[in-house]
């Protein structure tokens, strides 16, 4: 009786273990690999018109996609489609696209030289004491804790890289975040951090990721 006990549970567990792998989806058997020649095909029909010429937009309040961690490109499309993330723009772009024209346009852009952003150097000064240490009196953490002194993002825990970004477009992102008008973020960690800032802080650190090198 025992032994028949063990051989039900061990089939159960062996269906809903199939059951679960099957629920992933087309995601879970996607190839891994990116074809940035494929990607920049794709990207020239369809994401130049807002993205700018090799992922450098030229609208600041588009962002730049040149250089950023693949990791990261493809978990935003990947939200888009799903709706994790919603964009009037962005959500009917992303429906459309294959897994691996997600991956290709990832592998795409990660490859691309990203153009440097002057900063207002006065809102820029104050910015850099918040990206650097943060605000210990309001509970804002420090900016380059998660993505570097120099804002280039850590790829394996998909941070994304910031450096040069638009400051118009990394405004509007943490407004929307203090707002959780955007959600997507793991744990819920940038609406932590966007919670505590004020506008001024806003402001003045966005100036100054524009201006950090690459």
């Amino acid at each position: 009786m025992v032994k028949n006990w063990l051989i039900t549970v061990t089939v159960a567990t062996a269906l809903v273990s199939g059951a679960a792998h099957a629920s992933e989806g087309p995601q879970a058997s996607a190839p891994q690999v990116g074809d940035p020649q494929a990607g920049e095909a794709k990207a020239n029909g369809v994401c130049i018109a807002c993205h700018g010429p090799q992922g450098n937009s030229i609208v600041p309040l588009w962002p730049k996609l040149a250089g950023q961690h693949p990791d990261y490109i493809v978990k935003q499309l990947m939200d888009f489609k799903a709706g994790r993330r919603a964009n009037e723009q962005m959500t009917p772009m992303a429906m459309p696209l294959t897994d691996q024209e997600v991956l290709d346009l990832a592998a795409y852009y990660a490859t691309q030289p990203k153009t440097p952003g002057a900063a207002d150097a006065e809102l820029a000064s104050k910015g850099e004491s918040i990206y650097r240490w943060g605000n210990p009196e309001t509970g804002v953490p420090a900016c380059s804790g998660c993505h570097g002194p120099a804002g280039q993002g850590q790829s394996l825990a998909k941070f994304p890289r910031i450096s040069a970004q638009h400051a118009d477009y990394t405004k509007q992102t943490l407004e929307h975040f203090r707002k959780a008008l955007r959600a997507n973020d793991p744990n819920g960690m940038m609406r932590g951090a966007a919670a505590r800032l004020s506008d001024q802080e806003i402001a003045a650190v966005s100036q100054y990721i524009q201006g950090l090198s690459q």
